[in-house]
């Protein structure tokens, strides 16, 4: 198994390509070796002079280690045990090896040459032997948008029976000008979405590993989902998982995402490897940054300065109430460690001023429980939270957020069920999120929000969030709640009551 990465200096640069020994942190003038759990991976230098460079990553795998890693389900006597495409084709065991040996230079750090790291240097990767089943059009749709011209040459079956055809294997050149970092990443992720397998389990940390890997670029591809799917191993929750994080990051609209397994769902007779989705002829507005920004314009418009963000999760919105200085006091909610954890690591509270990680305040709670800690506050916000909660269990919510920390202003938003007709790839019935109890119409919405006021002296109104359809409405709605005076609630429980048209910007 093996790459090359070949760096050819620019007439106009300064610096040798010998330099791309100091980016990958691997000398030119030595051999190294590095055992890795089904093989040894070795580095070396074919060419290395001041106007080209290039690196070799020769992954020898072991065969005898691939069988005792072999899965349990696997007979004791299987012929495919011993004989694969493991040991000579790139694949999820080149991908490994690339993240172990390059490790430093794929995060895009160099202490001696910093400023190449951070610069698009021409680069040129080649592999001889790549699996994908899809052909040499899936490479090129693969690679072409990250900005690398792709020579893909499908390798024969038999290079002595020609009639045989082609195999599903591609001799595989990429060459653009491109960040080192950038190019491995694209190997990192991309060698085992291409073979369409992994030699090991996914597990629930491939989610953070892709995350990482893709940083900067999976966000915008246009066969994210694709490509997602197939490194994840087709696990739905991990897929779903991934792309919400995906959402919040490079804001894609993490709605038209929640149905992926639908939407990329492969038509029988269809090449398995082919994307199911064409790229879009132009992005599609981002429903989550739209439910951010009424957010903040509804806080603004509220006056409120000290902020609770009620099932905050992984801290899409806090990030954005971090930012804005006009928040003085913000506390981050939700039910879930692991998903405070990584609100804290994305908020990178352990690196920022003290000035500003003070203003930040992350608590575990459940929110149908009332919590002392949550009183005295300007505003709340649930934002796409009650549809998460049992129906049964919303008296209890509303009994913790409306009457026990009873704050000035709430913000709800919650979907639209309505609309849910216009995606096509959600059957009758089927709501945008797998976790979802519930989805409400307009009228459900506002009938369940009126009644809310009522009872625990609240005006409210309504704002749509996304492009509105003219028949079934916007794709998220918003009940905006102010808390009446005493001495006017009676009054104005009488006009929520009756009708609340006035201010609706439906």
């Amino acid at each position: 198994m093996l790459l090359t990465i070949t760096c050819t200096r620019p007439e106009d640069a300064a610096w040798p390509a010998t330099d791309l020994g100091f980016l990958l942190h691997k000398n030119p003038g030595r051999v190294q070796a590095f055992e890795q759990s089904y093989g040894t991976a070795h580095v070396l230098y074919p060419e290395a002079t001041e106007r080209r460079c290039t690196a070799a990553l020769v992954l020898e795998v072991d065969p005898i280690r691939l069988v005792r890693g072999r899965a349990r389900s696997t007979p004791d006597f299987s012929l495919g045990q011993y004989v694969n495409d493991r040991p000579y084709a790139a694949s999820s065991l080149l991908s490994v090896a690339l993240g172990a040996v390059f490790r430093t230079a794929l995060r895009g750090r160099c202490e001696h040459r910093p400023e190449l790291a951070r610069t698009a240097v021409p680069l040129r990767l080649e592999l001889p032997s790549v699996p994908c089943k899809g052909g040499a059009e899936i490479a090129r749709r693969i690679f072409t948008p990250l900005g690398w011209t792709v020579t893909a040459t499908p390798l024969p079956l038999d290079p002595a029976f020609p009639a045989w055809g082609d195999s599903h294997y591609l001799r595989l050149e990429l060459t653009g000008t491109v960040r080192l970092a950038d190019a491995l990443s694209h190997l990192y992720v991309l060698l085992p979405v291409l073979d369409g397998a992994k030699h090991y389990w996914v597990a629930a940390d491939e989610v953070d590993k892709l995350i990482r890997a893709g940083a900067g670029w999976l966000g915008d591809h246009p066969d994210r989902a694709w490509i997602t799917r197939r490194y994840l191993a087709r696990r739905q929750s991990l897929v779903r998982t991934a792309l919400a994080r995906l959402a919040d990051i490079d804001e894609v609209d993490p709605e038209r995402l929640d149905a992926v397994e639908e939407v990329d769902a492969v038509v029988e007779g269809e090449d398995e490897a082919a994307p199911g989705i064409p790229a879009p002829s132009e992005p599609a507005p981002s429903l989550a940054v739209a439910r951010r920004t009424a957010v903040l314009d509804a806080l603004h418009a509220a006056g409120a300065r000290r902020v609770l963000d009620l099932g905050c999760g992984e801290g899409a919105l806090l990030r954005e109430l971090l930012a804005d200085t006009s928040f003085t006091d913000i506390v981050g909610v939700d039910v879930s460690v692991r998903a405070l954890n990584i609100a804290a690591r994305r908020l990178r509270l352990d690196r920022l001023p003290e000035r500003v990680a003070q203003r930040m305040t992350l608590l575990q709670g459940s929110l149908t429980y009332t919590d002392a800690r949550l009183a005295g506050y300007d505003a709340a916000v649930l934002m796409e939270v009650i549809e998460h909660v049992d129906p049964p269990r919303l008296g209890a919510l509303e009994r913790a957020v409306f009457a026990s920390a009873a704050p000035a202003t709430i913000l709800v938003t919650t979907p639209n069920a309505e609309i849910n007709v216009r995606f096509e790839d959600l059957a009758p019935g089927d709501f945008r999120h797998h976790d979802h109890r519930f989805e409400w119409t307009r009228t459900q919405f506002e009938d369940w929000a009126r009644a809310v006021a009522i009872r625990n002296g609240y005006a409210v109104r309504f704002v749509a969030i996304g492009v509105p359809d003219p028949e079934f409405g916007s794709a998220t709605q918003m009940a905006v709640f102010t808390r009446t005076a005493a001495d006017e609630r009676s009054a104005e429980t009488d006009h929520v009551g009756a009708d609340n048209t006035e201010g609706d910007d439906r």
